[in-house]
């Protein structure tokens, strides 16, 4: 990768006085490859839940952000019921090793040359290869990612990290410590993807902000009591913590919960640079957020259910509404970034610290050599 520093300049720390990012972050083609390497290789990235590797000798592949990083990826949990993220690509000649998920596996082979690997990654067997000088190396076996769980979920980070796991899931886990997380059951029915043309950085910063809440969803407005609605910043995500209105559905908060006794709504988290995880009384809805091109976006809605008799109720029950409003304002948004009337804008300094925050790391990861 490039040692050159990025063309863009740093965030003013103080919010009150910053400038948002330049609009060439959303428009030079020549940053999108920057972007993804120093952002998203290098950040702890969701590699779903892990319930199709739960059973010991079981192998599911995982295809890391498809359009842009595009990283083949293995789980495999071995015979002892040790978890790992291997690459899924054979070292012989780059042939992808597993293409379905499945259970009772004894070895990784390779379809093209028969290459074997252990669950562990160790290549064990290569045909063909008896007068192959310095065979095997550890070049030879399968490249081991660090992989970290919480709550039944699986993250990975490509290059080395810009900071360790917990410093960015320590404070969510914390906070959320009374949630018993790894018992959410999936909900296929009610996860789906949703494309559009807009750079992913503006879904981001939408997401960051309450301030648009009552001009661009109306519906959620009327669950939500805005005038108490807060932010709280962490070193490498954020919390927006929403309460309900009088009427409406709101936590049953125990008494170790540091909101006990409050209505509240939804802990609306994200983590840099693209995970959204949105707590409701109903469950968990988590949003991962895909750059498929320069100006075109994939997210990944998936749900976990907790009360399924919350279902509907609440913040949280007309996720598809509010994601259909959110995806029309930043794709004018993106239109009106081409104008050469227009470079950047400034922040609010109550209601935009999170969208300040996720510019200044921005800033601070496209401008770091690596």
């Amino acid at each position: 990768m490039t040692n050159s520093p990025s063309p863009l300049g740093p965030v003013h720390p103080d919010v009150a006085r910053a400038e948002t990012l330049d609009k060439a972050f959303y428009l030079d083609p020549a940053l999108q490859t920057l972007q993804h390497e120093r952002l998203f290789a290098r950040s702890w990235q969701w590699l779903g839940d892990l319930t199709d590797v739960a059973a010991p000798a079981s192998l599911a592949p995982r295809t890391l952000l498809p359009g842009s990083l595009d990283e083949p990826l293995l789980l495999a949990r071995d015979g002892a019921g040790a978890l790992r993220c291997l690459s899924n690509v054979c070292t012989h000649r780059g042939n992808l090793l597993v293409h379905e998920p499945c259970q009772g596996a004894k070895q990784i082979r390779c379809g093209y040359h028969s290459r074997r690997f252990e669950l562990d990654g160790r290549m064990v067997f290569m045909p063909a290869f008896e007068q192959a000088l310095d065979f095997p190396r550890p070049c030879d076996d399968l490249p081991r990612l660090d992989l970290q769980q919480w709550g039944g979920h699986g993250y990975v980070a490509l290059e080395p990290p810009l900071d360790a796991f917990d410093a960015f899931f320590g404070p969510l886990r914390e906070r959320l410590h009374w949630l018993p997380v790894q018992d959410f059951q999936p909900d296929p029915a009610a996860s789906r993807d949703y494309e559009f043309d807009a750079h992913w950085a503006l879904y981001v910063e939408n997401y960051l902000e309450g301030l648009h809440i009552p001009f661009v969803h109306p519906g959620l407005t009327q669950t939500l009591d805005l005038a108490n609605y807060r932010y709280e910043l962490q070193d490498w995500g954020n919390l927006q913590l929403a309460t309900a209105r009088d009427g409406e559905v709101a936590f049953e908060l125990p008494p170790s919960s540091a909101e006990f006794g409050q209505r509240i709504a939804a802990y609306y988290y994200w983590v840099f640079p693209n995970l959204m995880l949105n707590f409701y009384p109903w469950g968990l809805s988590l949003n991962l957020v895909q750059p498929v091109g320069a100006a075109r976006t994939r997210v990944s809605f998936r749900s976990y259910v907790w009360k399924p008799e919350l279902r509907g109720q609440g913040a949280g029950g007309a996720l598809d509404e509010v994601e259909l409003e959110d995806e029309a304002v930043v794709m004018t948004v993106q239109r009106g970034l081409r104008s050469r009337f227009y470079r950047h804008g400034r922040y609010s300094p109550t209601r935009e610290q999170g969208v300040h925050q996720f510019h200044r790391l921005i800033a601070q990861a496209m401008g770091a050599c690596v």
